[in-house]
């Protein structure tokens, strides 16, 4: 009898033992990064998906207006190319995060020209689709930037997990744990949007 219960209490404290080394709480903190990322990744495939339609106005644009919306055009098209997209084991890996990160930026930056483009040319938001358009990549880029913060909070905590003892110990022996690559969301001086100079000479 004292045999069976030296051995329950060995059982139970081997557990929380190994539970307090990063058995849970790493493989834990490492699908939370991930399935924020899927956020992120969604958000961005959300703005790529409305913005399929702005052949359509383009056509229907003036010759300045057109260079701009076909600049975004093919901005989305680099950003949304498969060797860009990354996956859950990409997330560790600096290079692949930093392509990302490239051609996500320049995608906003064309966006950032459309939207000086519809403030310098005020006839445009008379246009219902243009207009539409315009409130609903605003929302895009809001849920985008939530998206990314979320991200990173998540890659934080898991860094910090992975780090941190008892936790390290579960972290790099049994799970071979790597630091996950934050998203900056903009390189320096990105958030500027360039001045326009579209009237005819």
């Amino acid at each position: 009898m004292f045999k069976r219960l030296s051995t329950l209490l060995a059982l139970v404290f081997g557990s929380l033992a190994l539970a307090s080394c990063g058995i849970n709480s790493v493989p834990a903190a490492e699908e939370n990064a991930k399935a924020k990322w899927a956020d992120v990744e969604a958000a961005f495939q959300q703005r790529a998906n409305l913005l399929g339609n702005l052949q359509e106005i383009t056509m229907a644009s003036s010759e300045e207006e057109r260079e701009t919306l076909e600049g975004v055009i093919e901005a989305r098209a680099s950003a949304t190319r498969p060797e860009i997209q990354l996956s859950g084991e990409d997330l560790s890996d600096p290079e692949a995060m930093a392509q990302y990160q490239q051609a996500q930026n320049t995608f906003g930056g064309a966006l950032s020209r459309l939207m000086v483009v519809q403030e310098q040319y005020p006839e445009l938001q008379s246009q219902a689709n243009f207009g539409r358009m315009m409130v609903q990549i605003e929302g895009i880029e809001s849920r985008i930037r939530v998206a990314i913060r979320d991200y990173n909070e998540a890659v934080r905590q898991y860094n910090t997990t992975i780090r941190t003892f008892p936790d390290t110990i579960g972290a790099n022996i049994i799970h071979g744990a790597e630091p996950m690559v934050p998203y900056e969301a903009v390189t320096e001086g990105a958030e500027v949007a360039e001045d326009l100079d579209m009237r005819s000479e």
